[in-house]
């Protein structure tokens, strides 16, 4: 399957991995400061005592981001887990009808998370909701990172859904599920 908002998926992936990223650097960072003070306090010397206020909580708010940035990218590159040992043993023309059922599921679920993720973001806009943590990082910002990512998601599976649609309309015979084996050839 070739996926129009390919470039969009591939956004929310650079995304995650830049969430990736800034979680290394932030632990990183924090490890290097001990290490410091450790290494001054072996030699004789008093420790800096130098940190990072909030590591874990700004840690956990990078990594929803990137596990929901990522989940886009991860579907149409048909990474995420799929359990087919019953439905693979059916005929293509029963295969793709199954398929288009899972992909509606999936979408409505989306949408409706979608959908109260956004209002989820506006009320926490609306009454100045933040953290409870160190650093009182303001509600909405990890919440609308969290609604972008399901909202490419359910992008991603409408997608999927018009393409299966039209196999299960035109030629049902014909549907042969995609694999990652497939999406590397095509690339």
């Amino acid at each position: 399957m070739t996926f129009k908002f390919d470039k969009l998926y591939r956004l929310g992936a650079w995304g995650a991995a830049a969430c990736m990223v800034a979680i290394c650097a932030l632990i990183a960072l924090q490890v290097t400061f001990r290490l410091v003070d450790a290494l001054l306090v072996l030699v004789g010397l008093s420790r800096l005592g130098i940190s990072i206020t909030g590591v874990s909580e700004m840690a956990s708010y990078l990594l929803v981001g990137a596990t929901f940035l990522g989940l886009a990218y991860t579907f149409v590159h048909h990474a995420h887990i799929r359990v087919t040992l019953l439905i693979s043993r059916l005929p293509s023309a029963v295969r793709v009808w199954f398929e288009v059922s899972g992909l509606i599921i999936a979408l409505v679920i989306s949408v409706l998370l979608t959908y109260g993720l956004i209002g989820l973001a506006r009320e926490s806009l609306q009454y100045n909701d933040v953290s409870s943590g160190f650093l009182s990082i303001p509600l909405w910002i990890p919440q609308v990172v969290l609604a972008v990512g399901v909202g490419l998601l359910a992008l991603a599976l409408l997608e999927a859904l018009w393409m299966a649609g039209r196999i299960a309309i035109r030629d049902p015979s014909s549907f042969r599920e995609a694999t990652s084996i497939d999406d590397n050839e095509a690339h």
